[in-house]
């Protein structure tokens, strides 16, 4: 944390919660996953600081609790360095972690802009497991024209998809366009043009774009684009990967009652695990991940 940070903080509250805290959600270890900031008592804090804090770190979200019930109900705020995002899954998994750290494992509830999202978190193999509920997922079909952009922006010819995992657009709590490709050299390749593919982003309300190559029936390697919130790219995403469970339950590619290993940030040389449990009856998409303190 930057001391202008720290010293933001401190202005605006002087509760020891205000403190911003760092911490990697989908990895044991503080160099792996995806780093956010996580403010458990943002109640002082307007926009324009919350906004600040995110910036100052640099990090692709970070979280801001605005209001908590005492029962284990939250609101919670995320922030990219660019602006405010309706919901971050690796963000939601640090700050649930944060919360059982201070007040022990448990259930949890975060109102987000996107809705209701559950939390539970449990002391499992002697480290702590945060699990988030998506609110209800939803696909629809992509545009060609919005594919064929997307497919520039990223230098990717369309023959390097895999059309056994046709685009989409996902939602389960922000909007992803899920693009499949058939090796996992081409995903590996990842170089784009970044005002471009923002500027698509933004016109079609994205908030990233998932990259996706199938290991096997149950394995994927994911990556992140994320100009549109000031980053290049998102080591482990949460929210993604909740839609991307949606995406892959209703396109038939994996059964309605179904666990999904994710892999994501190797590229980046931030490794992290995400898991994503579909059950049967059930719309909604429960992501699951570890993480731990940085610093």
């Amino acid at each position: 944390m930057s001391g202008d940070a720290s010293r933001l903080t401190c202005d605006m509250s002087t509760h020891a919660d205000s403190e911003v805290l760092r911490y990697t959600a989908f990895s044991a270890d503080p160099e792996g996953g995806n780093p956010a900031g996580v403010v458990l008592d943002a109640s002082g804090l307007d926009d324009a600081a919350m906004l600040a804090v995110a910036v100052e770190l640099g990090y692709s979200e970070s979280a801001f609790l605005t209001a908590s019930d005492g029962r284990g109900g939250h609101t919670v705020r995320y922030f990219s360095p660019k602006a405010e995002v309706p919901f971050c899954g690796h963000a939601t998994v640090a700050t649930a972690l944060a919360l059982a750290e201070r007040d022990g494992p448990g259930d949890l509830v975060f109102s987000t802009l996107a809705g209701q999202v559950p939390v539970s978190v449990v002391h499992e193999d002697g480290e702590l497991r945060a699990t988030l509920t998506s609110v209800e997922p939803h696909t629809e079909d992509a545009a060609p024209e919005d594919v064929a952009e997307a497919l520039a922006a990223l230098d990717w010819p369309a023959a390097d998809l895999d059309p056994a995992l046709p685009p989409r657009i996902a939602y389960a709590g922000a909007r992803h366009l899920v693009l499949a490709a058939a090796t996992r050299e081409r995903l590996a390749d990842l170089s784009y043009d970044f005002a471009r593919l923002e500027a698509l982003m933004q016109r079609l309300g994205l908030t990233t774009v998932q990259l996706v190559w199938r290991e096997s029936a149950t394995v994927f390697h994911v990556r992140d684009p994320f100009p549109v919130g000031g980053v290049v790219e998102d080591p482990a995403t949460g929210a993604a990967a909740a839609a991307f469970g949606a995406y892959a339950r209703e396109l038939g590619l994996v059964p309605h009652d179904a666990v999904l290993t994710l892999h994501q940030g190797a590229d980046m040389g931030r490794p992290g695990t995400l898991t994503v449990g579909l059950r049967t009856g059930d719309p909604r998409v429960r992501v699951t991940g570890t993480g731990t303190r940085i610093g």
